[in-house]
């Protein structure tokens, strides 16, 4: 009878450890069995991923609104596959009226789109009629590429930049502009699927190998400032020395004025071109901008003993609340290095550019004016995460947005909450989730990204997804959730992780299964909702009865409120939903006169709090 009991015991343990199983797409099991990936969420053994080296000179014309460019592209074939073709981005093809857009276009923002004038590989010029395909954003070069090999490949290219809206860039004014999207890039091939063949139409943003860029740029102005991705290296080239002293200065935590409306005329050397000359080193992308009256504020941090942040805010004389960026860019930058991630921040310098809307790109920022200094808080920091998702980590934001965007606003929520003096971004994050929780909008987060458009899209990678982080590190605790976090942030910094990587890192680390918790808030379709079901008071014992209606586990916080206005409280994580069971009973021993049981609190999501007060009958 024993042996049948226990028999029992197990086949149950068994079939709930089956059911709650996640499904794992064949690619990824391919990957497991070729070993490039490894299902305790480590990098495999056989892992491997290709790159390029960036030697770039580019002219913009201020008059024209054309970028001209040359570029060498040294691509290294580290995988072990023969690949029958290279594949190059040309993003600004997305303005041409037939490509596909998730963006609003009027008649200003269309254009021609990329002019190819020249292609060489390894010398040989290549038949651009002929031997190239173009479709979407996407172009193919036919030609045999074969494992472990390097090749050079020569482009020239020029484009227009429209005079109306542009995704994330554009003009600003006569001589200001943001510059992204914009040189001739090499897709991804990875050991997942090959070449990544998405187009971009404007929503889906970054998936690109980890690169080196060697970047000459010009502007037909020449009193224009440029600021880019990476880092200056002939100052002494452009500035007057007594500027090229103040440039280079490494003295810490003191914000300085260096470019300002008194000194502006007076920063630059007479010349009638610049050639401002910028490197970065093992980089997803590059950007840049530049203005001729745009104000500089810059100031050093050091994350590292032996290395310095050069942090810097550029922006409109009459942006209202832009002379605080600066402050709040240092200040970010550190909670990022100290507290959480607690990663110190992986690059030289970070820029803050005044533009418009939101948007990030390795080291660069391109940011709107506020009317108010939270929203500003809340936009620097949040774009300023992004350094550590996507672009530290090689995230695949065209098929996975959640994992990048929603760290992005989970990380730096509790600092925009004390910076701007008690503004709650948590809250306010869920109940923008709750609006669409469960309705017809809202997908499971393994949906891939790229085929979905807003509010779907929106939901997925930023709101719900940044709750998932919530309830794990409630479920995991402060201290296992950071230990897990640094162990994911270190196996896969540098590289391409994928869903089961962070899912297995986690559960690797953690030493806990967690699949009861990733199957329904990543590939299930529905929602959170907690019912109180019933409460009992038996000699001064208060059992309260909840009911799991929604399939998506939430933490138990309950609240009882005597008589005379006192609060007990009682919380659990999600973890108390593990076993399955839909129905549980929470005890709590009080003695004063209970009046009323109030179930969930401003941070746990749940779609109907109807049913979550019981009034107390005396």
């Amino acid at each position: 009878m024993k042996q049948l009991i226990l028999l029992t015991l197990f086949l149950f343990s068994f079939s709930a450890i089956a059911q709650n199983a996640l499904n794992v797409p064949i690619e990824f099991q391919r990957a497991y069995k070729k070993g490039t990936r490894s299902s305790d969420g480590k990098p495999g053994e056989n892992y491997w991923q290709n790159h390029s080296d960036y030697k770039i000179n580019a002219e913009f014309s201020t008059v024209t609104r054309t970028l001209t460019g040359s570029e060498t592209i040294t691509y290294y074939n580290d995988s072990p596959d023969f690949i029958g073709y290279f594949l190059l981005r040309l993003y600004q093809d997305l303005s041409k009226p037939e490509s596909e857009k998730d963006w609003e276009y009027n008649r200003e923002s269309f254009s021609d789109g990329v002019k190819i004038n020249k292609i060489t590989i390894d010398g040989k010029v290549i038949d651009i009629r002929n031997e190239t395909q173009r479709g979407g954003t996407n172009m193919k070069i036919r030609y045999p590429v074969n494992p472990k090999q390097k090749y050079e490949i020569y482009i020239e290219w020029s484009f227009q930049l429209p005079a109306g809206r542009s995704p994330r860039m554009g003009r600003y004014d006569s001589t200001t502009y943001m510059i992204a999207y914009w040189y001739p890039q090499m897709s991804v091939y990875d050991d997942i699927d090959g070449f990544d063949l998405v187009d971009y139409s404007g929503q889906v943003e970054f998936y690109n190998d980890f690169c080196n860029f060697d970047v000459n740029i010009s502007i037909d102005n020449p009193e224009c400032f440029v600021w880019a991705t990476g880092e200056l290296q002939n100052p002494e080239d452009i500035f007057n020395e007594k500027f090229v002293s103040a440039f280079r200065t490494k003295e810490e935590n003191k914000i300085f004025k260096f470019i300002t409306n008194e000194n502006r005329k007076s920063a630059l050397q007479k010349k009638d071109k610049h050639f401002w000359h910028y490197k970065a080193s093992n980089v997803p992308d590059f950007a840049f901008s530049f203005s001729d009256h745009y104000l500089w504020d810059f100031v050093n941090y050091k994350p590292e003993l032996d290395r310095n942040v050069r942090i810097s805010a550029v922006y409109n004389p009459n942006s209202q609340g832009f002379d605080k960026v600066c402050k709040i860019a240092y200040d970010a930058i550190k909670y990022f290095s100290t507290e959480l991630p607690g990663v110190p921040y992986p690059y030289p310098s970070m820029t803050v550019f005044n533009g418009s809307g939101g948007m990030e790109f390795p080291m660069m920022v391109n940011d709107g004016s506020n009317d108010d200094f939270a929203s500003d808080v809340y936009l620097t920091s949040h774009e300023i995460s992004h350094t550590y998702f996507p672009f530290f980590m090689g995230i695949n934001e065209r098929k996975y947005a959640w994992m990048d965007e929603g760290w992005a606003m989970f990380i730096p929520q509790d600092f925009q909450t004390i910076l701007s003096e008690g503004v709650d971004f948590r809250e306010r994050k869920i109940d923008f989730y709750l609006k669409y929780a469960g309705t017809s909008y809202d997908v499971p987060l393994m949906v891939l990204s790229h085929q979905l458009k807003s509010p779907s899209y929106r939901i997925a990678a930023y709101q719900k997804s940044a709750c998932t982080y919530d309830i794990l590190k409630d479920i995991l605790g402060k201290d296992t959730f950071k230990k897990c976090l640094d162990e994911y942030i270190k196996r896969w910094n540098g590289k391409h992780p994928a869903p089961f990587d962070f899912f297995n890192t986690f559960q690797d680390v953690s030493q806990e299964n967690l699949d009861w918790f990733f199957k329904p808030w990543y590939f299930e379709f529905g929602y959170p909702d907690l019912s109180i079901v019933s409460a009992s008071n038996v000699n001064g014992e208060w059992k309260v009865v909840i009911e799991k209606i929604g399939n998506y586990p939430v933490p138990v916080c309950l609240i009882f409120e005597t008589e005379d206005g006192k609060y007990f409280e009682v919380n659990e994580s999600a973890k108390i939903w593990s076993s399955g069971e839909n129905v549980i009973s929470i005890k709590k021993e009080i003695k004063e006169n209970i009046v009323s049981i109030k179930l969930g609190n401003k941070y746990v999501p749940d779609v109907n709090k109807n049913d979550n007060i019981l009034n107390i009958k005396k």
